[in-house]
C-alpha cells in the first residue's frame, strides 16, 4: 500500500486560532476556560466553557459565506483555507478527480437550529423559516462548502460518530489514499455547540464540570477530584497526501500517518466499557495496522475528558497494550487545555501529536492537584507543565457516547 503524509495543517482553538498560536498554547500550558459569553448561562448548572476568542468572521470569510455557513462550518472553512496555504498547492496542475473531502462534525448546526425553533415559538404560529436552515443545519455541509470552494471532486462526505467523528475522518482519509483511491484528502473536523442547548443538554445527563467557582481548573483530567469534562468548540485541518505526490512537488512533509484502527465497545450508551475493552482493542488495532511494536510509541494523546469513569477506563487499557512500556510512555490529555470539542476533538489532538514530532515536546495534562488512587501513579501522566522529548511516533485516541473508538498513528517521516 501507499504512503501517507500529512502536508498541511490548520487550527482554531480555544488557545490559539492558528496552528503557531495553538502549538504556543500546547507548550506553554494554556488554559481555553473561561466564563460563557455566547449567551447568558446565569441560570445555567455549568456557566463556562473554552469559547474561541477573538474570532471575527468578518475578515476571514466573505460576507455571504457568514449569512449562508452555520458557526461550525465557518470554523470548517477558516480552518482548511489556513492547511491549504500550508500545503502550498497549485490546484492547476492537481487532478481534482483524485483529491476529495471528509469533514467530521458530532452535531453539526446546533446553534441554527436553537435559534431558528425559538424564533418559531416567539410567532403567531405561521412556520417562517430561514432558508438556509437546513443547510446550515446539516453536518454534511462543510464538506460539500470545502469541495466547492478548492473544486475537489472525489470522495467527500461527513462522519458522525459523536467524539470519535474527526479520527474517524482522518483515518478513512488515509485509507482512501493508501489503496490507491484519492491522491489528496483534506479532512478534520469542526464544532460550534456551546450554545444554550448544548451546555442544557449535556448538563442535563451530567455530563459536564459544575465548577462554576473555580471555573479554571474544572478540567482536569486523572484527578481525583474531577467531576466532568468543559465544552469547547473550533475547529482543526489536515491535508493528507499521497507521499510521491507530495514528494514530487516539494511539499514540507510534517509526518506521516501509518495506523488506524476502529472499534466500538458494544456495550453502553455514554458509559466506557469499565476494563477499557473497546479501547484497548482500537489500539492494539492502530498498532498492527502500523506495523509497529508498542515499544515504539513515544508518547498517547488520550481521549482523557476529565470524566470519573472515563480516565480509568482509558488508563487500564493502556497498561493492558503496553504493559512495561507503559511506564516508558508520555501520556497526556490536551483536552484539560482546550476542553472538550467533541466531534472536532479528533482533528485537533491528531494535530497535536504532528506538532509534538515536529517540536520535540509533550503537551501537558494541566490542572492537576491530587492523585487518583483508581490510576496507576508510575504512568507519566505530564502534568502541568510540557515535557521535552525526542518523539518519533504518536498515538490519538478519541472516544464516543455510543461506544465508537478511533485512534490513528503518526510517526516522523522516514526517508
Amino acid at each position: 500500500m501507499r504512503r501517507v503524509v500529512v502536508t498541511g495543517l490548520g487550527a482554531l482553538t480555544p488557545i490559539g486560532n492558528t496552528i503557531s498560536e495553538y502549538s504556543k498554547g500546547l507548550q506553554n500550558g494554556a488554559n481555553g476556560a473561561n466564563l460563557i459569553t455566547h449567551f447568558d448561562a446565569e441560570k445555567f448548572k455549568t456557566r463556562f466553557a473554552a469559547e474561541i476568542k477573538n474570532f471575527d468572521a468578518k475578515a476571514l470569510l466573505d460576507r455571504k459565506d457568514i449569512r449562508r455557513l452555520d458557526p461550525f462550518a465557518q470554523y470548517a472553512m477558516v480552518t482548511v483555507a489556513e492547511a491549504m496555504d500550508d500545503a502550498g498547492f497549485d490546484l492547476e496542475a492537481i487532478d481534482l478527480e483524485r483529491a476529495g473531502v471528509i469533514w467530521a462534525s458530532g452535531i453539526g448546526g446546533f446553534s441554527t437550529l436553537q435559534n431558528e425553533i425559538t424564533e418559531h415559538a416567539r410567532g403567531n404560529g405561521t412556520p417562517r423559516y430561514n432558508p438556509f436552515l437546513i443547510p446550515k443545519l446539516i453536518a454534511d455541509i462543510a464538506s460539500g462548502q470545502i469541495s466547492i470552494k478548492y473544486g475537489f471532486m472525489g470522495f467527500n462526505y461527513a462522519t458522525v460518530s459523536a467524539c470519535a467523528s474527526s479520527t474517524h475522518a482522518i483515518g478513512t482519509c488515509f485509507d482512501l489514499i493508501r489503496w490507491g483511491r484519492q491522491d489528496i484528502m483534506i479532512t478534520g473536523g469542526s464544532e460550534a455547540a456551546v450554545c444554550e442547548t448544548g451546555i442544557g443538554g449535556f448538563n442535563a445527563m451530567k455530563a459536564l464540570s459544575t465548577r462554576n467557582d473555580d471555573f479554571l481548573t474544572a478540567s482536569r483530567p486523572f484527578d481525583k477530584d474531577r467531576d466532568g469534562f468543559v465544552l469547547g468548540e473550533g475547529a482543526g485541518a489536515l491535508i493528507l497526501e499521497e507521499y510521491e505526490h507530495a514528494k514530487k512537488r516539494g511539499a514540507t512533509i510534517h509526518a506521516e500517518i501509518v495506523g488506524y484502527g476502529a472499534t466500538a465497545d458494544a456495550y453502553h450508551m455514554t458509559a466506557p466499557h469499565p476494563d477499557g475493552l473497546g479501547a484497548k482493542n482500537v489500539m492494539k488495532q492502530a498498532i498492527a495496522d502500523a506495523k509497529m511494536n508498542p515499544e515504539d510509541l513515544d508518547y498517547v494523546n488520550v481521549h482523557g475528558t476529565s470524566t470519573p469513569l472515563g480516565d480509568i477506563a482509558e488508563t487500564r487499557a493502556i497498561l493492558q497494550v503496553f504493559g512495561s512500556h507503559a511506564y516508558n510512555l508520555n501520556v497526556s490529555s490536551t483536552k484539560s487545555m482546550t476542553g472538550h470539542l467533541l466531534g472536532a476533538a479528533g482533528a485537533i489532538e491528531a494535530i497535536a501529536g504532528v506538532l509534538a514530532i515536529k517540536n520535540n515536546f509533550v503537551p501537558p495534562t494541566i490542572n492537576h492537584f491530587t492523585d487518583d488512587p483508581e490510576i496507576d501513579p508510575k504512568l507519566n501522566l505530564t502534568f502541568n507543565e510540557a515535557q521535552e522529548r525526542n518523539v518519533k511516533a504518536v498515538l490519538s485516541n478519541t472516544f464516543g457516547f455510543g461506544g465508537h473508538n478511533s485512534s490513528v498513528i503518526f510517526k516522523a517521516l522516514e526517508d
